[in-house]
């Protein structure tokens, strides 16, 4: 009898999480159907958007970025004057944010900062029959709340990255030339050999899915807030599906990268 409770309850694990999957799924593809469905929005809703995802996040993308590109800068000259090859650092630091940290950490600054907010704002309208409200006066919840969070998300995500990756190579030329002594012509036409158009792309890409998946998991679970697991309703519903949806679009974002870059390397 015990073993037979321990597999119903797997079983029903299972079967929750295999409908939230297809329940998430569905929302992105209803998101999706809208951002393309007429009429169109008024700019002032994108931009709004835009605003709140994106310009509120740059003091954090560019705080992180400089000490990001700081710690790469110092740790790469160390590493590189053991094989007497400084002159390689501003190759690495470039090509190590533009691949690789740029996307993924400007990517993570973003969950915290914005998609929490994401979160929380929608699962609150959820709760207090916001989002029934619209449906209601038969105004669709997916094309006028959540398409233009995607939208501003995209274009966002993206500007954001190069934003961090501008300022990282900066930090690591304070680090590398300023502090260290490192030649700076050195340190730039090394970056400018090395830094190739594919580099580029592969960051761009990177950072157009981390700046979808980030708002289809944060907007979903806010979404879908009364359907989780252990109760949504309330504020302490709100805050458990918030937290739930950071750590989930970070892991995602991590295990995303690894994937992007195995197709693109």
């Amino acid at each position: 009898m015990i073993l037979l409770k321990y597999i119903e309850k797997l079983g029903d694990l299972f079967l929750y999480y295999v409908d939230q999957a297809g329940r998430m799924g569905i929302f992105l593809v209803n998101v999706i159907i809208n951002i393309f469905k007429l009429p169109y929005y008024k700019i002032s809703h994108i931009t709004k958007q835009i605003y709140n995802i994106g310009a509120l996040s740059i003091f954090v993308i560019i705080f992180t970025g400089l000490f990001t590109g700081m710690v790469l800068g110092l740790q790469g000259y160390n590493t590189l004057r053991k094989f007497g090859s400084e002159g390689l650092l501003g190759s690495a630091v470039a090509l190590s944010l533009i691949r690789e940290l740029g996307p993924v950490l400007a990517a993570l600054m973003v969950t915290g900062r914005a998609g929490s907010a994401i979160c929380a704002e929608i699962g609150i309208m959820r709760n207090s029959e916001q989002i029934d409200a619209l449906e209601c006066m038969a105004i669709d919840p997916h094309k006028y709340i959540l398409a233009p969070k995607f939208i501003a998300a995209i274009i966002s995500m993206p500007l954001l990255t190069a934003i961090f990756d501008v300022v990282g190579i900066f930090g690591g030329y304070i680090i590398g030339v300023k502090l260290l002594g490192l030649n700076e012509g050195s340190y730039f036409s090394g970056m400018y050999k090395d830094v190739e158009f594919q580099d580029i792309y592969m960051g761009f890409v990177k950072s157009l899915c981390f700046g979808l998946i980030v708002v289809w998991i944060c907007s979903g679970k806010g979404y879908f807030v009364h359907l989780e697991r252990k109760g949504g309703f309330g504020a302490e519903g709100v805050s458990r599906v918030t937290t739930n949806a950071v750590v989930l679009s970070s892991v995602s974002i991590l295990v995303l990268d690894y994937f992007i870059t195995s197709v693109l390397i």
